[in-house]
Parts: structure tokens; C-alpha cells; sequence
């Protein structure tokens, strides 16, 4: 199960910043899921806090919050699902910026949705009567918009799919289905699918499909538990040995206000050890 992505991370220098509570990693082992023939580009992977934020912020105050703990940044890059679809700051020459100035970016897509999402805001984009060839088409999409931006073969691209009734068996072959699609289509094009989704939600129906030994599962997972302390490992929805080492992102806080550099966001906090986009 291991041996594509870790034999890759593997021959990496990981970039490292001081070692956060939680996140050491443990060996190599386990059983989650790889891809059936893994990304041949190099991928590079950080470790250390990230935040998240609906609209990428000016240039300005991404230099301004390097004085902050953070160093790295989810973009919602793109996808119809987007609450933001409005990004008058991100462009390739904001990519540019932000990565001279150090930052790594961590590009999130919001395609298609659950048909038993529960966020009255996600339920207008559902996935609809045909989740292979949608997840096939929103794939090759993410792959463009990703490639529009500057970013590499290599790089992960993270499916954001809120929370859902996952226990509903239809729902959840529908939506199963859509994902290994989207994370077929995405890995094929050489880049790495990556998952974001509440951990008792999305991030534990994927640990399920992986115990019952499905295929074209993502290769990294961002879960979703707020109000508890960051860590990457010992969270109940995952199995112990799976997506590690260096596959896993914790949002471990959501809808806060921070200030650094005399400007204040609205973001959502997180933990990761994991990869980032490639230019």
C-alpha cells in the first residue's frame, strides 16, 4: 500500500520547520490507500501550521503575516462548489509573490457536492445522476485551473466535500464514486489527490472505503475536528497506520479572527505535515 507516494517522499529533503505538538512522524507502515501508479514528479512536502481563508488575501498581507506562526496557505483555487468564487487578489503573478516571499500553498477545490450534504449553502451543486463522468470532468478541470496557475505536476490538489450523511447507502456509493474518479483523473495528469473533509464525516467514510479495501482513494488527508488540541495522529476517524507519514492535515480550528502585521483575517487553523503545491 506504501510504497509509491512514501518511496517518493521518501528521496525528498522535507522542508521542515521547528516540530509543532503532535506532529512527529512515525515510520513508514500501514495500509492506506497509494496510487495505483504514483506521480513520477518529485513532490515536496512542509511541515508546520497552516491557515485557510475564503478569499486569498492582497499580497501585502500575506508579507505581513510572516509574523506569524504560519507558513503556509490553502488557496481556493478553484471549482463550482466555491462560497468565494470572487478572487480579485489570486493570479500566477500572486502565486510568484507570495512563494518568493516563502509561503507554500496548499490548493483547495471545491467541485461538486454530496447529494446528502449538509450545508444548506453546498446543496445547489450537487454530483447528479453520473458521479464517474462528473468526477472525470471535474478532475481534468482541477488539473487545468492548477497548471493555469503555475503549478506543477507533483503538486497535491485538495477535493474539498463538506460534511455529508455518509451513512446513507446510496449517498455514499454516489459520492464514493465521484471522488475515486476525481482522484483517478487527477493522478493520471501526475499530481496528487488530497481530501478535505469533517473527520466524522467525509474523512471517516473514506477511512471505511479503505478497511473494505476500495481502490482510488486519496493519498492525503485534511480532516476537519475543531475545538481540540493540533495533532496529526491519534484522530479516531483514521486508523492509526493509515495515510503516513507526511499525508495528513489537521484543521483543528475554524472561523477565527487573527491579526498579525496590522491586518485581521477570518481563517480556518491548521496542523499538517503533508504536501504542497510545486511551481
Amino acid at each position: 500500500m506504501i510504497i509509491g507516494l512514501v518511496l517518493v517522499l521518501a528521496a525528498l529533503s522535507l522542508d521542515m520547520t521547528t516540530s509543532p505538538p503532535g506532529a512527529t512522524a512515525a515510520p513508514a507502515r500501514g495500509d492506506a490507500p497509494e496510487p495505483e501508479s504514483g506521480a513520477a514528479a518529485p513532490v515536496s512536502v512542509f511541515r508546520g501550521y497552516a491557515f485557510d481563508t475564503c478569499v486569498a488575501p492582497t499580497a501585502d498581507t500575506m508579507r505581513r503575516w510572516k509574523s506569524s506562526k504560519y507558513r503556509a496557505i490553502g488557496v481556493y483555487y478553484a471549482g463550482r462548489g466555491r462560497a468565494c468564487k470572487n478572487q480579485p487578489n489570486l493570479s500566477r503573478s500572486w502565486m510568484n509573490t507570495v512563494r518568493a516571499d516563502g509561503w507554500r500553498i496548499l490548493p483547495v477545490y471545491v467541485g461538486s457536492q454530496s447529494p446528502c450534504v449538509g450545508a444548506k449553502n453546498k446543496k445547489g451543486v450537487p454530483i447528479g445522476r453520473y458521479p464517474t463522468s462528473q468526477g472525470k470532468k471535474e478532475g481534468r478541470d482541477a488539473v487545468t485551473r492548477a497548471k493555469a496557475y503555475g503549478m506543477r505536476a507533483g503538486s497535491p490538489l485538495y477535493l474539498d466535500m463538506e460534511a455529508y450523511a455518509y451513512k446513507k447507502a446510496a449517498c455514499a456509493r454516489t459520492t464514493l464514486a465521484f471522488i475515486q474518479s476525481w482522484n483517478r483523473t487527477v493522478r493520471a495528469s501526475g499530481y496528487v489527490p488530497g481530501f478535505y473533509s469533517s473527520a466524522d464525516s467525509g474523512v471517516r467514510h473514506m477511512d471505511v472505503a479503505r478497511r473494505a479495501g476500495e481502490k482510488d482513494l486519496p493519498s492525503v488527508m485534511w480532516f476537519a475536528r475543531w475545538r481540540t488540541a493540533p495533532r496529526l495522529y491519534g484522530e479516531p476517524a483514521l486508523g492509526d497506520s493509515a495515510w503516513r507519514p507526511a499525508r495528513r492535515i489537521h484543521q483543528y480550528a475554524g472561523n477565527v479572527k487573527e491579526r498579525h502585521g496590522g491586518r485581521t483575517l477570518v481563517i480556518d487553523r491548521n496542523l499538517m505535515h503533508a504536501p504542497v503545491a510545486r511551481f
